[in-house]
């Protein structure tokens, strides 16, 4: 049985906040972040560019920053306080996590805290980031698939226990989760959440470290059906990896995207509310058809093999370890 009993530590991460993108050739991603998906340019520099949702209210919540080698540069996290940042660095110092300080390396931020954490991915935490105009009622200005804000991530990690038990120390609690067959059940994925909905990082089984895909939220299923004739019009059908379905896992509408760069962009609506005090996670077996697809439909080979690399210290990707689990469902989350 999981122990998905809430820890409750002295900080308080509030939610998944924003991701660096390490892209081949910048234009190539402005073409289809900025002129397919219709995402907001808050500020574009000869080597980067910064991002954001019609609905979001900081400067940015995704940064494509050109190199030579496509991978996760780091994943970002809201803390509700500076306090706070001091409080995670003294419990990464503890895990033996690598721990730095940044000051002004992203536009419209200021000071940062950024670790190695015990899954191999590169993590920020951050209090302060720019303000900037919501144009949530701007409706005059939507294009594309009216984006609104970033949802959360999805990683590939070797061992989904021991990545469970990580984030459990950090504060998140569990939504729903997958165990493998009997008799020896175990963890196979899990949802884990800080704001009130289904997860702001979710955990699968695979080799890792990963980025499986980041996950934006739109408003209703009108704009992912609309996405799917946007692209088949301007001709990057090819882009459509998945969908549109719904899970079951999430009860979200969903459609999956790869950019030119092949890192996973899913789109993402009706999900639920987690917020109660006494919510109790749901658990799926992984050979339940209707956890991935609530519908039935069998996903793609390369959903369960194709992930994005992850940049290591060194600048590097990251050396990678394959999967403690070998067991793999018919369909995927």
């Amino acid at each position: 049985m999981l122990d998905t009993t809430w820890i409750q530590p002295p900080f308080d991460i509030v939610r998944a906040a924003h991701a660096e993108l390490i892209v081949t050739d910048l234009q190539r991603a402005k073409e289809f972040y900025v002129h397919l998906l219709g995402l907001v340019v808050s500020e574009e520099r000869q080597n980067v560019i910064y991002l954001r949702g019609y609905e979001e209210r900081l400067h940015h919540s995704l940064a494509l920053r050109q190199g030579p080698v496509a991978m996760l540069d780091h994943l970002a996290f809201r803390v509700a306080s500076p306090e706070h940042l001091v409080l995670l660095a003294r419990f990464y110092e503890q895990q033996g996590c690598p721990v730095r300080w940044v000051q002004n390396e992203e536009e419209g931020m200021e000071q940062a805290l950024r670790v190695q954490d015990p899954c191999g991915f590169i993590v920020e935490f951050f209090y302060f980031m720019q303000p900037v105009e919501s144009l949530l009622r701007r409706y005059d200005l939507y294009r594309g698939s009216h984006i609104q804000r970033i949802d959360h991530f999805n990683l590939h990690v070797p061992d989904v226990q021991s990545a469970f038990d990580y984030y459990k120390q950090l504060g998140f609690r569990c939504s729903e989760y997958t165990v493998t067959s009997s008799p020896d059940k175990q963890l196979w994925a899990a949802w884990l959440y800080r704001k009130p909905t289904i997860h702001d990082v979710a955990l699968t089984n695979g080799t890792g470290p990963r980025l499986h895909h980041l996950g934006f939220w739109v408003s209703e299923a009108q704009d992912i059906l609309h996405t799917c004739d946007r692209f088949a019009a301007a001709g990057q059908n090819m882009a459509i990896e998945r969908g549109p379905g719904r899970h079951g896992v999430s009860n979200a509408f969903f459609l999956y995207l790869r950019d030119p760069d092949d890192f996973r962009i899913e789109l993402y609506t009706c999900d639920y509310f987690t917020g109660d005090p006494d919510f109790e996670p749901m658990r799926w077996t992984v050979d339940d058809p209707r956890r991935g697809t609530f519908w039935g439909h069998i996903a793609p080979v390369s959903w369960f093999e194709e992930s994005s690399l992850v940049k290591g210290l060194d600048g590097k990707p990251a050396q990678l370890q394959l999967a403690s689990l070998k067991e793999r469902p018919m369909t995927v989350i």
